[in-house]
């Protein structure tokens, strides 16, 4: 757990009732949205331990739901957040899971949009903070505290220099940084927490590097 302040442990500004099963879930959610890129069309959301079994009563539903949305922690909406999916034309389906996972408050969340999955796995773990244990698959992931790129590529040589080296040309400061890869020469992921939001300039660079596929920010700060 990387608790940066006392608010980290009290919470952030939010709609409650539990910063943990609330306002934890929401930024799961909005993690997941951000990943896609857009509003999903659909989504699954599988919740293990605690959420699993109390996330009717705390909202953790409409929490997740609400981050796929975009709605931000203290957004009054999230009550409403179903109404507000189907209003919007977004489905979802949400489930209990079994299994051990790495925390008690646990959920998975796949969502889809014009052609495009993404997929997260992560933990509340209290405070409002987060943990991010996978990214479409890859063992990486983030904590949720720093502006975020995550950046699907092939593993190739050079690939990482080039990011690194556009990132760096930027003036962004990387302040902690992993790549994942699925088999050799194969797809891979590489994730960059940075002191500030990457512009639209340096996401341009990005995406016109050799072998990058995607580029996306994840800003839940």
């Amino acid at each position: 757990m990387r608790f940066k302040h006392v608010f980290s442990i009290i919470g952030p500004v939010m709609v409650g009732p539990s910063s943990s099963h609330t306002a934890g879930a929401v930024r799961i959610g909005r993690v997941a949205r951000q990943l896609l890129g857009r509003q999903p069309e659909e989504a699954e959301i599988t919740l293990y331990g605690s959420f699993a079994e109390t996330y009717s009563g705390h909202g953790t539903d409409l929490a997740l739901v609400g981050g796929l949305l975009d709605f931000d922690t203290d957004d009054e909406r999230i009550p409403e957040a179903f109404a507000e999916a189907e209003r919007r034309g977004m489905r979802f389906a949400i489930k209990p899971g079994s299994g051990t996972m790495p925390h008690p408050n646990f959920a998975e969340i796949t969502a889809r949009a014009g052609g495009l999955e993404a997929s997260v796995q992560g933990a509340s773990i209290g405070g409002g903070n987060i943990e991010i244990y996978s990214l479409n698959g890859f063992d990486t992931g983030c904590s949720g505290y720093y502006p975020t790129l995550a950046i699907s590529h092939e593993d190739r040589v050079g690939v990482l220099a080039s990011i690194t080296g556009t990132v760096s040309r930027s003036g962004l400061n990387i302040g902690f940084m992993n790549l994942s890869r699925k088999e050799r020469s194969g797809a891979a992921m590489t994730v960059v927490e940075s002191d500030r939001r990457p512009d639209e300039e340096l996401l341009e660079a990005l995406r016109k590097l050799p072998h990058v596929e995607r580029v996306s920010v994840i800003d839940v700060t």
